[in-house]
């Protein structure tokens, strides 16, 4: 599967208005997209890897919601797992960080070598201590995949780092 490469304004639509429906589905297809044209836009999206065949129907796969900016749906009642994708035989894209965020800000701070106080990182993001508290348990952390370490420092205040000397336990 290609992902990177370029749609055309046509494929675009038709991903966008496939990501707006609950169900993924490709279908209905534009009005003026007839005969083999229709056909084609098809089968470059297949090839591409951005929707495949389930009953008869075309559902956009996860690089097709990714190409569009956004996340696969989940149903309410299914529990979401971290394994790879059955439906389109690939490995999940590990999660990124937006450049200019303040989750980018937390993590380079806590990948210096002295790790940062809790001091530095209100100053750093302006949150309150709970949201800092927070966001390294479920982003850094859970998220991210990271294995933060806290510890006591010098001047007794608490250190928050990340450890890159031993694999997160999962």
């Amino acid at each position: 599967m290609n992902t990177d490469t370029k749609l055309t304004t046509t494929q675009m639509a038709i991903l966008v208005a496939a990501a707006r429906r609950p169900n993924g589905e490709i279908e209905p297809l534009p009005d003026n997209l007839r005969g083999g044209a229709r056909v084609q836009v098809v089968k470059g999206l297949l090839a591409k890897g951005f929707v495949f065949e389930s009953d008869g129907h075309h559902v956009l796969t996860d690089a097709g919601y990714a190409a569009v900016g956004k996340l696969r749906p989940v149903r309410k009642g299914i529990q979401k797992i971290d394994a790879p994708d059955a439906l389109t035989k690939r490995d999940p894209t590990p999660p990124t960080i937006r450049p200019g965020t303040k989750i980018l800000t937390l993590v380079e701070l806590l990948q210096e070598p002295g790790g940062a106080s809790i001091v530095t990182l209100l100053q750093a993001t302006g949150w309150l201590l709970h949201t800092i508290r927070g966001a390294i348990s479920a982003i850094v952390k859970k998220k991210l995949g990271f294995r933060v370490i806290s510890e006591k420092g010098l001047g007794g205040e608490r250190i928050y780092k990340i450890d890159f000397t031993t694999p997160k336990d999962k």
